[in-house]
Protein backbone atom coordinates (compact mmCIF):
# COMPACT_ATOMS: atom_id res chain seq x y z
CA UNK A 1 0.00 0.00 0.00
CA UNK A 2 1.57 3.65 -1.05
CA UNK A 3 1.15 6.13 1.53
CA UNK A 4 -0.90 8.90 -0.09
CA UNK A 5 1.22 11.77 1.98
CA UNK A 6 4.22 9.84 1.04
CA UNK A 7 2.56 10.00 -2.72
CA UNK A 8 2.33 14.09 -2.57
CA UNK A 9 5.40 14.76 -2.29
CA UNK A 10 6.75 13.33 -6.07
CA UNK A 11 3.42 15.43 -7.43
CA UNK A 12 4.59 18.15 -9.98
CA UNK A 13 5.04 21.24 -8.35
CA UNK A 14 2.28 23.71 -9.77
CA UNK A 15 3.65 26.22 -12.45
CA UNK A 16 2.74 30.19 -12.71
CA UNK A 17 0.99 29.58 -15.88
CA UNK A 18 -1.28 27.85 -14.43
CA UNK A 19 -1.82 29.80 -11.95
CA UNK A 20 -2.26 32.71 -14.40
CA UNK A 21 -4.41 30.04 -17.01
CA UNK A 22 -6.70 29.77 -13.91
CA UNK A 23 -6.95 33.38 -12.82
CA UNK A 24 -7.49 34.31 -16.49
CA UNK A 25 -4.36 37.07 -16.55
CA UNK A 26 -1.20 37.15 -18.16
CA UNK A 27 1.92 35.53 -16.77
CA UNK A 28 3.37 38.77 -16.32
CA UNK A 29 0.35 39.92 -13.84
CA UNK A 30 1.29 36.57 -11.87
CA UNK A 31 4.88 37.88 -12.01
CA UNK A 32 3.87 41.05 -10.60
CA UNK A 33 1.97 39.95 -7.81
CA UNK A 34 4.48 37.44 -6.75
CA UNK A 35 7.01 40.54 -6.75
CA UNK A 36 4.75 42.75 -4.47
CA UNK A 37 4.04 45.34 -6.93
CA UNK A 38 1.46 48.14 -6.26
CA UNK A 39 0.59 48.81 -10.06
CA UNK A 40 -1.55 45.35 -10.60
CA UNK A 41 -5.42 46.19 -10.55
CA UNK A 42 -6.83 44.89 -7.28
CA UNK A 43 -9.35 42.71 -8.51
CA UNK A 44 -6.88 41.04 -10.68
CA UNK A 45 -4.88 40.78 -7.85
CA UNK A 46 -7.13 39.04 -5.92
CA UNK A 47 -8.04 36.40 -8.78
CA UNK A 48 -4.05 35.50 -8.93
CA UNK A 49 -3.92 35.40 -5.07
CA UNK A 50 -7.63 33.11 -5.25
CA UNK A 51 -6.02 30.71 -8.28
CA UNK A 52 -2.99 30.46 -6.18
CA UNK A 53 -4.54 29.31 -3.02
CA UNK A 54 -6.80 26.62 -5.15
CA UNK A 55 -3.74 25.18 -6.88
CA UNK A 56 -1.59 24.94 -3.63
CA UNK A 57 0.39 26.79 -5.89
CA UNK A 58 4.23 27.43 -3.64
CA UNK A 59 6.88 30.06 -5.21
CA UNK A 60 9.65 28.24 -3.68
CA UNK A 61 12.75 29.47 -4.09
CA UNK A 62 10.97 32.43 -5.72
CA UNK A 63 8.90 33.35 -2.59
CA UNK A 64 12.68 33.43 -0.76
CA UNK A 65 13.94 35.89 -2.74
CA UNK A 66 11.34 38.14 -2.11
CA UNK A 67 11.16 37.54 1.60
CA UNK A 68 15.23 38.83 1.10
CA UNK A 69 13.81 41.82 -0.71
CA UNK A 70 15.63 40.24 -4.23
CA UNK A 71 13.46 40.63 -6.34
CA UNK A 72 12.20 37.25 -8.41
CA UNK A 73 11.82 38.42 -11.57
CA UNK A 74 14.49 37.99 -14.84
CA UNK A 75 13.50 39.71 -17.74
CA UNK A 76 13.73 39.00 -21.55
CA UNK A 77 13.67 40.99 -24.68
CA UNK A 78 14.13 39.30 -28.12
CA UNK A 79 14.02 40.94 -31.00
CA UNK A 80 11.54 38.88 -33.05
CA UNK A 81 8.70 36.81 -31.35
CA UNK A 82 7.45 35.21 -34.51
CA UNK A 83 10.65 33.52 -35.37
CA UNK A 84 10.63 29.71 -34.39
CA UNK A 85 14.86 30.88 -33.65
CA UNK A 86 13.78 33.18 -31.11
CA UNK A 87 10.88 30.58 -29.46
CA UNK A 88 13.67 28.30 -29.25
CA UNK A 89 15.63 30.87 -27.43
CA UNK A 90 12.79 31.91 -25.23
CA UNK A 91 12.40 28.52 -24.32
CA UNK A 92 15.87 27.65 -23.43
CA UNK A 93 16.04 31.20 -20.70
CA UNK A 94 12.45 30.48 -19.51
CA UNK A 95 13.20 26.59 -17.99
CA UNK A 96 16.21 27.29 -16.47
CA UNK A 97 14.48 30.39 -14.65
CA UNK A 98 11.51 28.07 -13.72
CA UNK A 99 14.19 25.81 -12.78
CA UNK A 100 15.65 28.38 -10.50
CA UNK A 101 12.95 29.95 -9.03
CA UNK A 102 12.39 32.99 -11.21
CA UNK A 103 9.73 34.53 -13.02
CA UNK A 104 9.90 35.75 -16.40
CA UNK A 105 8.85 38.44 -18.09
CA UNK A 106 9.19 38.17 -21.89
CA UNK A 107 9.15 41.59 -24.21
CA UNK A 108 9.19 41.64 -27.59
CA UNK A 109 11.19 45.12 -29.32
CA UNK A 110 10.64 43.84 -33.03
CA UNK A 111 14.02 45.71 -33.99
CA UNK A 112 12.26 48.69 -32.90
CA UNK A 113 14.75 51.03 -30.63
CA UNK A 114 12.05 53.18 -29.59
CA UNK A 115 10.19 49.98 -28.12
CA UNK A 116 13.46 48.42 -26.92
CA UNK A 117 14.05 51.61 -24.80
CA UNK A 118 10.07 51.65 -23.59
CA UNK A 119 10.52 48.06 -21.95
CA UNK A 120 13.92 48.94 -20.40
CA UNK A 121 12.44 51.11 -18.50
CA UNK A 122 9.41 48.97 -17.21
CA UNK A 123 11.70 46.45 -16.48
CA UNK A 124 14.05 49.22 -14.47
CA UNK A 125 10.87 50.19 -12.63
CA UNK A 126 9.82 46.93 -11.77
CA UNK A 127 13.36 46.66 -11.08
CA UNK A 128 14.12 42.70 -12.04
CA UNK A 129 17.03 40.69 -10.46
CA UNK A 130 18.06 40.84 -14.25
CA UNK A 131 18.05 40.99 -17.74
CA UNK A 132 18.76 38.82 -20.88
CA UNK A 133 18.71 41.36 -24.57
CA UNK A 134 18.76 40.73 -27.93
CA UNK A 135 20.09 44.12 -28.95
CA UNK A 136 18.53 45.63 -31.81
CA UNK A 137 21.52 47.66 -32.48
CA UNK A 138 25.66 47.38 -31.82
CA UNK A 139 25.58 50.82 -30.58
CA UNK A 140 23.25 50.26 -27.50
CA UNK A 141 23.17 53.73 -24.88
CA UNK A 142 19.79 52.78 -23.40
CA UNK A 143 21.38 50.02 -21.83
CA UNK A 144 22.38 52.57 -19.27
CA UNK A 145 18.63 51.95 -18.19
CA UNK A 146 19.50 49.51 -16.42
CA UNK A 147 22.99 49.60 -15.53
CA UNK A 148 22.19 52.86 -13.84
CA UNK A 149 19.80 50.67 -11.39
CA UNK A 150 22.52 47.89 -11.24
CA UNK A 151 20.58 45.69 -12.77
CA UNK A 152 23.10 42.96 -14.17
CA UNK A 153 22.35 41.82 -18.51
CA UNK A 154 23.70 39.46 -20.35
CA UNK A 155 23.32 39.81 -24.44
CA UNK A 156 22.17 36.56 -26.22
CA UNK A 157 22.52 36.01 -30.09
CA UNK A 158 24.62 39.46 -30.79
CA UNK A 159 26.92 42.17 -29.38
CA UNK A 160 26.89 45.50 -27.83
CA UNK A 161 29.73 48.04 -28.25
CA UNK A 162 30.01 47.88 -24.10
CA UNK A 163 33.14 45.81 -22.62
CA UNK A 164 31.33 45.34 -19.03
CA UNK A 165 28.58 43.64 -21.10
CA UNK A 166 28.62 39.72 -21.20
CA UNK A 167 27.57 37.67 -24.43
CA UNK A 168 26.41 34.39 -25.87
CA UNK A 169 26.46 33.71 -29.36
CA UNK A 170 28.04 31.74 -32.08
CA UNK A 171 31.05 32.65 -34.43
CA UNK A 172 29.13 34.46 -37.09
CA UNK A 173 31.82 34.80 -39.79
CA UNK A 174 33.43 31.38 -39.23
CA UNK A 175 29.77 30.11 -40.49
CA UNK A 176 29.37 32.71 -43.06
CA UNK A 177 33.12 31.45 -44.29
CA UNK A 178 32.17 28.05 -44.02
CA UNK A 179 29.01 28.46 -46.21
CA UNK A 180 30.38 30.00 -48.79
CA UNK A 181 33.48 27.93 -48.86
CA UNK A 182 30.92 25.05 -49.02
CA UNK A 183 29.12 26.88 -52.27
CA UNK A 184 32.80 27.91 -53.79
CA UNK A 185 33.49 24.19 -53.27
CA UNK A 186 30.37 23.33 -55.53
CA UNK A 187 31.49 25.31 -58.10
CA UNK A 188 30.04 28.25 -57.75
CA UNK A 189 31.38 31.38 -58.46
CA UNK A 190 29.31 34.99 -58.72
CA UNK A 191 27.49 34.42 -54.91
CA UNK A 192 25.25 37.13 -53.79
CA UNK A 193 24.56 37.93 -49.87
CA UNK A 194 21.46 39.64 -48.36
CA UNK A 195 22.17 39.97 -45.00
CA UNK A 196 20.66 42.61 -42.00
CA UNK A 197 21.01 46.50 -41.53
CA UNK A 198 24.95 47.38 -41.11
CA UNK A 199 23.67 48.50 -36.95
CA UNK A 200 23.59 44.55 -35.96
CA UNK A 201 26.44 42.67 -35.43
CA UNK A 202 25.24 39.45 -36.81
CA UNK A 203 24.46 41.14 -40.06
CA UNK A 204 28.27 42.85 -40.55
CA UNK A 205 30.15 39.51 -38.93
CA UNK A 206 28.02 36.84 -41.35
CA UNK A 207 29.06 39.90 -44.71
CA UNK A 208 32.40 39.80 -43.14
CA UNK A 209 32.94 35.64 -42.89
CA UNK A 210 31.53 36.08 -46.80
CA UNK A 211 34.10 38.45 -47.75
CA UNK A 212 37.01 36.57 -46.20
CA UNK A 213 36.01 33.40 -47.85
CA UNK A 214 35.72 34.96 -51.25
CA UNK A 215 39.11 36.31 -50.43
CA UNK A 216 40.58 33.10 -49.39
CA UNK A 217 39.15 31.55 -52.71
CA UNK A 218 40.79 34.44 -55.00
CA UNK A 219 37.46 35.31 -55.98
CA UNK A 220 37.33 39.64 -56.07
CA UNK A 221 34.64 40.98 -54.20
CA UNK A 222 31.64 42.81 -55.55
CA UNK A 223 29.91 45.03 -54.08
CA UNK A 224 26.65 44.67 -56.35
CA UNK A 225 26.17 41.46 -55.36
CA UNK A 226 25.32 42.66 -51.99
CA UNK A 227 22.25 44.07 -50.31
CA UNK A 228 21.14 44.62 -47.04
CA UNK A 229 17.96 45.51 -45.15
CA UNK A 230 15.60 44.13 -42.19
CA UNK A 231 15.91 40.89 -41.04
CA UNK A 232 12.33 40.07 -43.06
CA UNK A 233 10.80 38.18 -46.07
CA UNK A 234 10.35 41.65 -47.35
CA UNK A 235 14.44 41.92 -47.56
CA UNK A 236 14.93 38.47 -49.29
CA UNK A 237 12.10 39.31 -51.60
CA UNK A 238 13.68 42.64 -52.51
CA UNK A 239 17.80 41.45 -52.78
CA UNK A 240 16.79 38.78 -54.96
CA UNK A 241 15.06 41.53 -57.53
CA UNK A 242 18.28 43.68 -57.44
CA UNK A 243 20.33 40.42 -57.77
CA UNK A 244 18.80 39.00 -60.67
CA UNK A 245 19.43 42.13 -62.18
CA UNK A 246 23.16 41.98 -61.98
CA UNK A 247 24.95 40.98 -65.11
CA UNK A 248 26.82 38.38 -65.42
CA UNK A 249 24.28 36.59 -63.55
CA UNK A 250 24.59 35.41 -59.82
CA UNK A 251 24.93 31.85 -59.15
CA UNK A 252 24.53 30.99 -56.01
CA UNK A 253 23.10 33.52 -52.62
CA UNK A 254 24.06 33.47 -49.19
CA UNK A 255 20.56 34.36 -46.97
CA UNK A 256 21.48 35.25 -43.50
CA UNK A 257 18.49 34.68 -41.53
CA UNK A 258 15.59 32.03 -41.95
CA UNK A 259 13.13 35.17 -42.90
CA UNK A 260 15.16 36.61 -45.55
CA UNK A 261 15.73 32.94 -46.79
CA UNK A 262 12.08 32.38 -46.78
CA UNK A 263 11.49 35.85 -49.06
CA UNK A 264 14.04 34.91 -51.22
CA UNK A 265 12.32 31.63 -51.88
CA UNK A 266 9.81 32.82 -53.05
CA UNK A 267 11.03 36.11 -54.81
CA UNK A 268 13.14 33.04 -56.72
CA UNK A 269 10.12 31.23 -57.32
CA UNK A 270 8.18 33.84 -58.53
CA UNK A 271 10.53 34.55 -61.23
CA UNK A 272 10.55 31.02 -62.10
CA UNK A 273 14.43 30.35 -60.90
CA UNK A 274 14.88 27.09 -59.82
CA UNK A 275 17.04 25.95 -56.89
CA UNK A 276 19.69 25.02 -57.13
CA UNK A 277 19.59 24.22 -60.92
CA UNK A 278 19.32 27.87 -61.67
CA UNK A 279 19.95 29.52 -58.32
CA UNK A 280 21.86 27.37 -55.58
CA UNK A 281 21.00 28.97 -52.05
CA UNK A 282 22.34 28.37 -48.59
CA UNK A 283 20.64 30.15 -45.58
CA UNK A 284 20.98 30.74 -41.72
CA UNK A 285 18.76 29.10 -39.08
CA UNK A 286 16.01 26.10 -39.88
CA UNK A 287 12.67 27.27 -42.26
CA UNK A 288 9.99 26.08 -40.55
CA UNK A 289 7.31 27.91 -42.92
CA UNK A 290 6.16 26.03 -46.48
CA UNK A 291 8.31 26.97 -48.66
CA UNK A 292 8.04 26.66 -52.74
CA UNK A 293 8.68 23.66 -54.33
CA UNK A 294 9.48 21.99 -50.70
CA UNK A 295 12.97 22.01 -51.09
CA UNK A 296 15.11 21.16 -48.56
CA UNK A 297 17.93 24.36 -47.61
CA UNK A 298 20.96 23.62 -46.55
CA UNK A 299 21.62 26.33 -43.51
CA UNK A 300 23.39 27.01 -41.06
CA UNK A 301 22.07 26.19 -37.55
CA UNK A 302 22.56 27.39 -34.25
CA UNK A 303 21.70 25.88 -31.14
CA UNK A 304 18.72 28.33 -29.83
CA UNK A 305 17.58 26.89 -27.27
CA UNK A 306 21.09 25.83 -25.80
CA UNK A 307 21.98 29.89 -26.20
CA UNK A 308 19.14 30.67 -24.02
CA UNK A 309 19.94 28.21 -21.27
CA UNK A 310 23.68 29.08 -21.65
CA UNK A 311 22.75 33.18 -20.93
CA UNK A 312 20.10 32.21 -18.03
CA UNK A 313 23.02 30.39 -16.45
CA UNK A 314 25.61 32.70 -17.03
CA UNK A 315 22.70 35.94 -15.60
CA UNK A 316 22.49 33.88 -12.83
CA UNK A 317 25.87 33.16 -12.04
CA UNK A 318 26.58 36.63 -12.46
CA UNK A 319 23.53 37.37 -9.79
CA UNK A 320 25.73 34.69 -7.53
CA UNK A 321 28.84 36.33 -7.73
CA UNK A 322 28.61 40.02 -9.12
CA UNK A 323 32.24 40.91 -9.19
CA UNK A 324 32.76 38.08 -11.94
CA UNK A 325 35.36 39.12 -15.09
CA UNK A 326 33.13 39.97 -18.63
CA UNK A 327 32.52 36.56 -20.49
CA UNK A 328 31.90 36.40 -23.97
CA UNK A 329 30.68 32.41 -24.55
CA UNK A 330 31.14 31.33 -28.52
CA UNK A 331 28.56 27.80 -28.77
CA UNK A 332 29.04 25.54 -31.91
CA UNK A 333 27.33 26.22 -35.15
CA UNK A 334 26.55 23.44 -37.44
CA UNK A 335 26.67 23.58 -41.49
CA UNK A 336 23.86 21.31 -42.46
CA UNK A 337 24.24 20.51 -46.48
CA UNK A 338 21.23 19.63 -48.45
CA UNK A 339 19.83 19.92 -51.55
CA UNK A 340 19.73 23.56 -52.39
CA UNK A 341 23.44 23.85 -52.82
CA UNK A 342 24.54 20.25 -54.70
CA UNK A 343 26.99 20.76 -56.54
CA UNK A 344 27.07 22.62 -60.18
CA UNK A 345 27.17 19.86 -62.97
CA UNK A 346 30.37 20.17 -64.81
CA UNK A 347 28.83 21.33 -68.19
CA UNK A 348 27.82 24.49 -66.45
CA UNK A 349 31.76 24.85 -65.16
CA UNK A 350 33.21 24.21 -68.60
CA UNK A 351 30.68 26.48 -69.99
CA UNK A 352 31.67 29.25 -68.04
CA UNK A 353 35.16 28.97 -68.56
CA UNK A 354 34.58 29.39 -72.35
Amino acid sequence: MVDSTQHSQFKKPVTIREVAQLAQVSMATVSRVLNGSTTVDPQLAERVHSAMQMLNYEPNRAARALAGSRSALLGLLVSDIQNPYFMDLMRGVEEVSQENGYLLVICNTTEDPQREAQYMKILAAESVAGAIIVPSRERLDTLAILQGRNIPIVTVDRRVRDSSVDAVLVNNALAAKEAIAHLIGNGYRRIGIITGPGSVTTANERLLGYRQALQEAGIAYDDSLKYRGPFREETGERGIQRLLQVNPPIEAVLTANNRITVGALRALHASQKRVPADIAVVGFDEVRWAIPDLISITTVTQPAYEMGRTAALRLLQILQQPNLSRQEIVLQHQLLVRASSQARPVHDMLTDLT
